[in-house]
C-alpha cells in the first residue's frame, strides 16, 4: 500500500478580529456574569457559539429579543445604524465586538455616500457583514456577488461610481468583479486599501501553493462560515476535490477503500498530539474514498487519521487539511 501522509496547512484558525470578538463575550461574562446577549453568532462557528452559550451567552436574532437595560454585544460581522437606534431606544447596555477591519469598511461606505457617489458592494446579499455595510447607505448602495450581476447594474451617474468589498471574499472571484466594474465604469473608484481581510488571504494562497500536491482538500469549519467555503471554492476552481466538514464524523466509517487518500479531524485533537511547526505530519495508514460531495470515508478496518498538528481546544475554527499519496511528485 502506498503510503499516505497528512498534511496541516499553515495559516490556519482564527483570525485577529475573531479572537478579539470572542475575547470580549467571555471577559463580559467574567467581569458581569451571564446573562450576557449577542446579536447573531458572534463568529460563524458552531463550537464557539455552543461553547460561549454554556457560560452563559444568550444569542439572538435581532435587538428586539434583548430585555431592555440589559448588556448586548455585537458581532464581529457589524451592524446597521438602525440596529445601534434600537439598542439606544431599549436603553441597552452596549459592547462592541465588530472586527475593525468591518468598521473601516462602514466608515468608506458612509464616505462615498457623503461625497455622491453610487455604491457598489461586492459581496453576498445574505451574509451578516453584508447586510451592516449595506445599512450604512441602504438609498445609493447595490450589491453584486458576481461578475455577472454587474452588467445589470444602474446608476444615475456613471462617472460617480465607488465600490467596496465583503472581507471574506474569495480573492480571485474579487478581482473578476472589479475588472468587470472598471471595464463598464472606467472611472469606477475603491477603498485605498483592500478590504479583504489579510488572514483570508494569506489561507487561500495557502490553499493555492498545496492543492497540485495532494489528492483531496478538506476544510474545517462551519457551513455559514464564509471563510470557510471560498476556501473549498478556491481548491475546487484549481481541479482538485475539496470538502466542508464541520467535525471529524463527517468523514464516515465503512467504504471502499479506493486509490485516494483524504483527511479527517475533529475540533479536539488528542493532547499527545505535536506540532507541524517543528516535525512533519506522521504518515496516515488509512485509506479513504469519496462517496458524495460532502461525505469522505474512511474503511472500519483501519484506524482514525491523526495528523501531528498543534492542539487547537477552543481556538478552533476553519483550516485546510490535505492528504497526499506517496509517489506524486
Amino acid at each position: 500500500m502506498a503510503e499516505k501522509k497528512l498534511l496541516l496547512l499553515k495559516p490556519r484558525g482564527f483570525c485577529a478580529g475573531v479572537v478579539r470578538a470572542i475575547d470580549i463575550v467571555k471577559i463580559a461574562l467574567d467581569t458581569f456574569g451571564p446573562p450576557i446577549y449577542v446579536r447573531k453568532e458572534i463568529v460563524h462557528n458552531r463550537y464557539v457559539v455552543e461553547d460561549l452559550q454554556a457560560k452563559g451567552a444568550i444569542f439572538v436574532d435581532e435587538i428586539a429579543e434583548v430585555p431592555e437595560g440589559e448588556r448586548v454585544i455585537y458581532s464581529a460581522h457589524g451592524v446597521a445604524p438602525e440596529v445601534r437606534d434600537g439598542s439606544h431606544i431599549r436603553k441597552l447596555r452596549v459592547i462592541d465586538a465588530t472586527c475593525p477591519l468591518v468598521t473601516k469598511v462602514h466608515v468608506e461606505a458612509v464616505k462615498f455616500a457623503k461625497h455622491g457617489y453610487s455604491l457598489i458592494l461586492i459581496g453576498h446579499r445574505d451574509h451578516d457583514e453584508g447586510l451592516g455595510t449595506l445599512g450604512e447607505a441602504p438609498e445609493v448602495t447595490q450589491v453584486v456577488g458576481s461578475a455577472e450581476e454587474v452588467q445589470s447594474l444602474e446608476v444615475p451617474d456613471p462617472n460617480r461610481v465607488a465600490y467596496l468589498t465583503q472581507t471574506t471574499l474569495s480573492l480571485d472571484e474579487t478581482r473578476d468583479i472589479i475588472e468587470a466594474l472598471k471595464k463598464k465604469y472606467p472611472k469606477a473608484e475603491g477603498p485605498a486599501a483592500q478590504d479583504i481581510c489579510y488572514a483570508t488571504e494569506n489561507r487561500q494562497t495557502a490553499v493555492k501553493h498545496i492543492v497540485n500536491e495532494v489528492d483531496l482538500l478538506l476544510v474545517v469549519g462551519s457551513d455559514n462560515s464564509s471563510n470557510s467555503k471560498r476556501l473549498v471554492e478556491v481548491a475546487r476552481d484549481q481541479g482538485r476535490e475539496a470538502h466542508l466538514i464541520g467535525k471529524f464524523r463527517a468523514v464516515r466509517a465503512g467504504g471502499r477503500p479506493t486509490p485516494r487518500a483524504a483527511a479527517c479531524s475533529s475540533s479536539r485533537w488528542p493532547a499527545t498530539v505535536g506540532d507541524t511547526s517543528t516535525r512533519p505530519a506522521t504518515p496516515a495508514a488509512a485509506s479513504c474514498s469519496a462517496t458524495g460531495p460532502t461525505s469522505p470515508t474512511i474503511p472500519t478496518s483501519t484506524p482514525r487519521l491523526r495528523p501531528t498538528c498543534t492542539p487547537l481546544g477552543s481556538t478552533w475554527m476553519s483550516f485546510a487539511l490535505c492528504a497526499r499519496i506517496g509517489g506524486r511528485p
